[in-house]
């Protein structure tokens, strides 16, 4: 009887030391939903200029892959709508995806060449806005 205490700690070591282990690859918490907003306009006036003007949207991950576009509908400079009347695209990135991306347009006017303006969206940040007011 005097060894009983022992053998029951014995025994409880070996039980806890046998329990099945699980390894996570990444963290046990849940993804943050995270979304891009994207926000186009202008305070510049282009009222005479006439030249088409296509914006793209995009979010890639840091490797540089595209997760997600979208061509919005080529529109003439001056059609750009002013700060009042801006475009608004929000886009959800998919939960798997924790990496560093970066976001924002592209965009090409027709006879003249093209250009972007992105930003990055950070790990864990549940709302980026990609706030852009074309020049």
């Amino acid at each position: 009887m005097k060894y009983f205490p022992v053998l029951c700690i014995l025994i409880a070591l070996i039980a806890t030391s046998c329990e099945k282990q699980t390894t996570y690859l990444g963290s046990n918490q849940p993804a943050v939903s995270r979304k891009v907003r994207f926000v186009l306009y202008t305070q510049k006036s282009f009222v005479d200029n006439q030249d088409s003007v296509s914006f793209k949207v995009s979010i890639q991950n840091s490797a540089n892959q595209v997760l997600w576009d979208s061509t919005l509908a080529p529109m003439e400079l001056k059609d750009i709508p002013d700060l009042g009347h801006k475009i608004v695209v929000e886009k959800t990135v998919p939960a798997n995806e924790t990496s560093v991306l970066k976001a924002g347009f592209f965009y090409t006017i027709q006879n003249v060449g093209s250009s972007w303006y992105y930003d990055s969206v950070k790990t864990g940040e549940s709302l980026k806005i990609i706030d852009y007011n074309f020049k």
